[in-house]
């Protein structure tokens, strides 16, 4: 037994020198003191890594079909009413989503940006169910109200019973409705009046979409839109005004779910028009993000990046519409991240790295400093420094 301690005791690597031959300077103190702070306050930054997940961030091909983007928005017009503001969305595939009105929320503004009402069905005029006439004539004993489209029908049997059903008969025959006063539904609703009455007036409209993973556009602009000739157009005619202005404050603008870090570079951004009347354009580079945090949960989400134009509209000119315009289009890359906390074993090796090189550091400072002090402590003594 006794043989096998000896062996053990020959195998120390840290040999012990009795204490009779240390000698201890004021250098080595103040450097011992110096490298115990250093090392704490390394230690305590290295468990505050380890003890915060850290992100990591990778690139992958978007290899995901047949998904659906929504888009969040929140828009304030402070020179459009809400009676004459839509909302249309189209893609690339050919889906089209025109006069959005699910999942909308519209507000009437004053002057000031004071909410003066709020409503879910923001366009057009309260519409009055029985009206007078039946195709121009009388109602008949027991007979049911069929409204006239005035032209726009495309069966007998088609009824127009309130303005806004004439509206969308001649949006989809690519008619323009250019005077209102002359639909008996518009005139008895006030179409006209109505429109009169919010001049002046402002909007907030604000809610979602959900469209197709695919490139595309949405616009916010004056007007029923209908096509006419393979042209998407707006019905202008029926407002009777010569200019519109688009000024807008965009107060939120988002592709997706929000997920922590990511931003949105149209976050409040604000515009004002100087010119009579144009369309303002922004051109969006939608970048797929999954982010998936310390437990686990999965967000399927998105990034942008955006260019501004801004196009005076030409008389006449039917792309030239007034309005605020997105043209979004997708990126093939994915960016990944995922939260992770650093492993124990990581964190001891940077301890140990810490703690080590702190001391072996400290030891050659404190002997460059203990022997420099002897060397010239010699000199003094053998009369040689100077």
């Amino acid at each position: 037994m006794d043989n096998i301690m000896s062996k053990l005791r020959s195998l120390d690597a840290y040999p012990k020198i009795n204490e009779d031959f240390y000698s201890r300077t004021l250098s080595g103190g103040l450097i011992t003191l110096v490298s115990s702070i250093v090392m704490l306050l390394l230690f305590f930054s290295e468990l505050r890594l380890y003890l915060h997940a850290v992100t990591d961030t990778t690139l992958v091909v978007d290899t995901s079909r047949g998904e659906t983007l929504r888009i969040n928005f929140d828009v304030t017009f402070p020179a459009l009413p809400c009676s004459i503001l839509s909302l249309d969305a189209m893609d690339i595939s050919g889906e089209q989503h025109l006069d959005v009105k699910h999942d909308i929320i519209k507000k009437r503004l004053d002057t000031h940006g004071d909410v003066i009402e709020e409503r879910q069905d923001g366009i057009g005029s309260p519409k009055i169910e029985k009206p007078l006439q039946k195709h121009g004539g009388r109602l008949e004993h027991n007979e049911t109200y069929c409204g006239s489209c005035y032209g726009a029908e495309t069966s007998d049997e088609e009824c127009c019973n309130n303005c806004e059903d004439v509206r969308e008969a001649y949006r989809k025959k690519g008619w323009a409705l250019s005077n209102p006063d002359v639909i008996d539904q518009c005139k008895r609703e006030g179409f006209l009046q109505r429109i009169k009455d919010e001049e002046g007036e402002g909007c907030n409209i604000y809610g979602f979409i959900e469209v197709n993973k695919v490139a595309g556009n949405f616009h916010f602009a004056p007007g029923k839109s209908f096509h006419q000739s393979g042209v998407h157009v707006h019905d202008l005619l029926a407002f009777q005004k010569d200019s519109f202005n688009v000024s807008h404050k965009i107060t939120r603008l988002s592709f997706g779910d929000y997920f922590p870090g990511v931003v949105n570079p149209l976050d409040n951004v604000k515009w004002i028009q100087e010119t009579p009347s144009g369309m303002y354009q922004y051109f969006i580079k939608v970048v797929p993000t999954v982010y998936t945090d310390v437990s686990g949960h999965t967000i399927q989400s998105n990034q942008f990046s955006v260019t501004e134009h801004f196009r005076n509209a030409e008389i006449g000119h039917l792309q030239s519409l007034p309005g605020v315009f997105f043209f979004y289009d997708l990126s093939p890359i994915k960016v990944t991240y995922k939260e992770e906390h650093t492993s124990f074993l990581h964190f001891l090796t940077n301890v140990c790295a810490i703690v080590g090189g702190v001391f072996t550091v400290s030891g050659i400072l404190d002997s460059f400093i203990y022997h420099g002090q002897r060397a010239i402590k010699k000199k003094i003594e053998l009369g040689k420094f100077s």
